[in-house]
């Protein structure tokens, strides 16, 4: 059961939106900034020993997509290359020629990683990746998502866009991106919502892991939920 109440979560979102106009405007001399503020879920975590309690990683999609502008590449065979290359906003795509040719030298692949936001990959290459690249994506925390030719590929790239996931490093707090300034009040409420009770589902004692929430804008100030 939440223990946080939409109304609550929408007075601080009102509060949050409000803040990003005015802030934004005063701070660019007046001039309106040329990015879309992105909105984070702040999250403060007790009661856990990231050394010892079983380390929780999870996702979840989301009603909306709270980052639209995420870059994306797609590791495609050929039938791949031409969907990419179809789509209304054509997608960046990698062959198998174009992978072998890092070489598996970890300072390409680490700058592959660090290009894109999410990887998209032919099913059909899967499980060519780590011989391809070595174990580099996965450990920058971008392992493709397999996608298979019958899928509809702009609908699986919603889906990443939409998709956040929560792991407990060795830190006790995560951030995720759930959403930017330019989306409605309902919908970052809608997305607040669903992304706290997806995470206190992965908690061991639920809200008694629970320090602290709050929602930020990029350049705005933290709006504490809990």
């Amino acid at each position: 059961m939440s223990k946080l109440a939409a109304s609550s979560v929408r007075s601080s979102v009102k509060v949050l939106l409000a803040q990003s106009g005015e802030e934004t405007w005063k701070e660019a001399g007046g001039k309106k900034r040329n990015f879309i503020e992105t909105v984070e879920l702040q999250v403060g975590l007790k009661n856990y020993d990231p050394q010892r309690d079983k380390r929780f990683s999870g996702t979840v999609k989301l009603p909306h997509v709270p980052r639209p502008r995420m870059q994306l590449c797609i590791l495609a065979d050929a039938m791949d290359v031409d969907r990419a290359k179809q789509l209304d906003e054509e997608l960046p795509f990698m062959t198998v020629e174009d992978l072998k040719k890092l070489n598996k030298n970890k300072k390409l692949v680490k700058k592959l990683a660090q290009k894109y936001d999410a990887f998209l990959a032919s099913e059909a290459l899967i499980k060519q990746i780590p011989r391809l690249l070595g174990p580099g994506l996965s450990k920058a925390g971008k392992f493709p998502t397999p996608v298979s030719h019958s899928e509809d590929l702009a609908r699986k790239i919603n889906e990443v866009k939409s998709t956040i996931k929560f792991q407990l490093k060795k830190v006790l707090c995560l951030g995720v991106a759930i959403g930017h300034v330019n989306m409605g009040e309902d919908q970052i409420v809608q997305n607040t919502m669903l992304a706290i009770n997806f995470l206190i589902s992965l908690l061991k004692k639920q809200w008694q892991n629970v320090a602290s929430l709050h929602i930020k804008s990029t350049m705005g100030k933290p709006q504490r939920l809990f």
